[in-house]
């Protein structure tokens, strides 16, 4: 690790602290995966408030399982691409029902192998069910990671990678949660403000700009 990632993890210590935060309310492993699969293109408030009622409703995976798609497309339809979600999830439960005796699996091997499951879902499950380090890329920590020079990639699998090689394991995890409050607050996709944020200095998007 260089001595310029040591200064950036630094700060983001500093700002944010080290505790693992999820922004996705859930009581069981199998909700944060089903949460985490109704937050692609959609907002972690809005998934929130779906899911405070879908999981009243559904209370166990083999609800889920045995669910109506029309029924359940409804009751998802303000997350956004409901209908495909809707499959996976049903589709998802009865996996996870059949093959894992409802358990939702370690590996990325298995987790990557249920429905609607990518390596970004699947690395938010691995990091907050089971502690094991791995770096989830968002459209936030592409974005920043770029622009502090972590990576030139726009895959997120590259930039997955990418961000293994240039930050310690113990960041892995943590570097997701502190980048998305940085995302959120400062470094916002229109208007960053740069004026405000902690990193500036260190940051090569903006020394491009001078």
């Amino acid at each position: 690790m260089t001595k310029r990632t040591a200064e950036i993890l630094n700060r983001l210590d500093e700002a944010y602290g080290r505790e693992y935060v999820c922004y996705l309310n859930h009581e069981t492993p199998w909700q944060l995966l089903i949460a985490v699969m109704l937050s692609a293109q959609c907002t972690d408030a809005r998934v929130n408030i779906v899911t405070k009622d879908l999981f009243q409703k559904y209370k166990t995976l083999e609800d889920f399982a045995n669910a109506d798609l029309k029924e359940l497309e409804q009751d998802i339809h303000s997350t956004g691409f409901y209908h495909n979600k809707a499959k996976n999830i049903i589709s998802c439960a009865k996996t996870l029902v059949e093959q894992y005796g409802g358990e939702v699996p370690r590996s990325l091997e298995d987790l990557t192998g249920l429905a609607g499951v990518g390596r970004k879902t699947a690395n938010v499950i691995r990091g907050n069910i089971y502690n094991d380090p791995s770096v989830v890329v968002d459209t936030h920590v592409k974005r920043i990671s770029k622009k502090l020079g972590f990576t030139k990639e726009d895959d997120p699998v590259k930039v997955e990678y990418d961000l293994m090689k240039a930050l310690p394991k113990d960041h892995w995890i943590l570097y997701n949660i502190q980048i998305i409050t940085l995302g959120r607050s400062i470094c916002t996709a229109r208007n960053p403000k740069c004026e405000e944020c902690f990193l500036a200095d260190l940051c090569k998007a903006k020394k491009k700009e001078k």
